[in-house]
């Protein structure tokens, strides 16, 4: 199949169509407005319906009514509107609604800027709404990335019935690279438990219902709800190692900062230096495996992110003390430069070779 040059919107777009999408609900805002417009476009061609909702909060709850129905859906926005979309998630978490969130980032906090940034981390690996949950939350880091990662989350949406997030600085948004989409995906519906009118065939009514007042009830769904995350957790973790096994020191990055990290590798080789990449894809479940395949003598990690600081923690967390962690971040929508890194690098290592 031939690649075609398109913009990280469009071809999340794309690959969703492609994928079966079916319901589209959603709200423009920049810097993924692209994405919506493809969509409008081009979903009702497949046989789809595109519904634009007067707000971030009306989108949340017709994705919430159309999943129920045991269709596949999706809603994509931008930082703002994912905040305003968190009761509606937290919502389908209780129902088990399966549906697909895209979240270009832009800068913030408010407002902000239609520059890219890494401030959502926190947002979309922490749950967002009330309640004891987790969203499974990838990151793609190239255009290709972007399609690819979209079939995976409807399958994942929909075998553990339940939201799934893919995120983006904006600059993976309305960066242009070749990118080949996989061909349409017929898909087929097979949700017993949807609220899909067929009750007379069935002789009973499917109940969609985000509320359980009993206790004993909702201890029992919050159970459940951690049994399908202990399982995501177990098959979904997604990571790219690059030289982790004899650097001395590892830069972890995700989404663009990592494509910047990449050209620091080249040139600490060029100097003589050792200096490896984790790239999380998975942001949640978080890859706390590849921490386990760093050199023991590894002198330290350096963290990369377009933001104050959030994965660090996770960082962190699976290092557990056995390295020294740093952290070089930029705000604002300010890019990673490679050079700027690399300068950090060079200066915890004590210069080149």
């Amino acid at each position: 199949m031939a690649k075609k040059l398109m913009k990280g919107n469009e071809a999340i777009a794309a690959a969703a169509i492609n994928a079966g999408l079916t319901h589209f609900f959603g709200y423009p805002i920049t810097p993924q407005s692209e994405l919506i417009e493809y969509v409008a476009r081009e979903l009702p061609k497949a046989g789809g319906c595109f519904l634009q909702a007067e707000s971030e909060v009306a989108a949340s709850y017709m994705v919430y009514g159309a999943g129920g129905t045991g269709a596949r859906v999706m809603t994509s926005t931008s930082s703002p509107g994912l905040a305003l979309k968190q009761e509606g998630l937290t919502y389908m978490v209780a129902a088990e609604i399966p549906c697909v969130v895209v979240n270009i980032m832009r800068g913030g906090p408010g407002l902000g800027n239609i520059l890219p940034q890494q401030g959502d981390y926190f947002m979309c690996t922490r749950g967002g709404g009330n309640g004891d949950y987790y969203h499974p939350c990838f990151a793609p880091a190239s255009v290709q990335e972007c399609a690819d990662l979209m079939t995976e989350a409807f399958d994942i949406a929909d075998e553990y019935r339940m939201p799934v997030l893919v995120i983006g600085d904006g600059m993976t948004g309305q960066m242009m690279e070749p990118v080949e989409i996989a061909p349409m995906k017929k898909y087929v519906a097979n949700k017993p438990w949807a609220a899909d009118g067929n009750h007379v065939k069935r002789g009973y009514h499917n109940r969609i219902n985000a509320m359980s007042l009993p206790a004993d009830d909702l201890e029992a769904l919050n159970e459940k709800i951690q049994g399908k995350l202990k399982d995501i957790a177990e098959k979904y973790v997604k990571y790219e190692a690059i030289d982790i096994e004899d650097a001395d020191l590892v830069l972890v990055a995700y989404g663009t900062p990592s494509r910047a990290c990449k050209n620091v590798i080249k040139k600490a080789k060029e100097d003589g230096l050792k200096v490896g990449l984790i790239r999380p894809i998975s942001l949640w479940p978080f890859p706390k495996e590849a921490f386990d395949k760093i050199n023991p003598n590894c002198k330290a990690i350096l963290v990369v992110e377009q933001s104050c600081g959030q994965m660090i923690e996770d960082v962190k967390l699976s290092v557990l003390g056995r390295f020294p962690v740093e952290f070089y971040g930029r705000t604002g929508g300010h890019p990673i430069v490679p050079d700027v890194v690399y300068e950090k690098v060079k200066k915890i290592l004590g210069g080149a070779k």
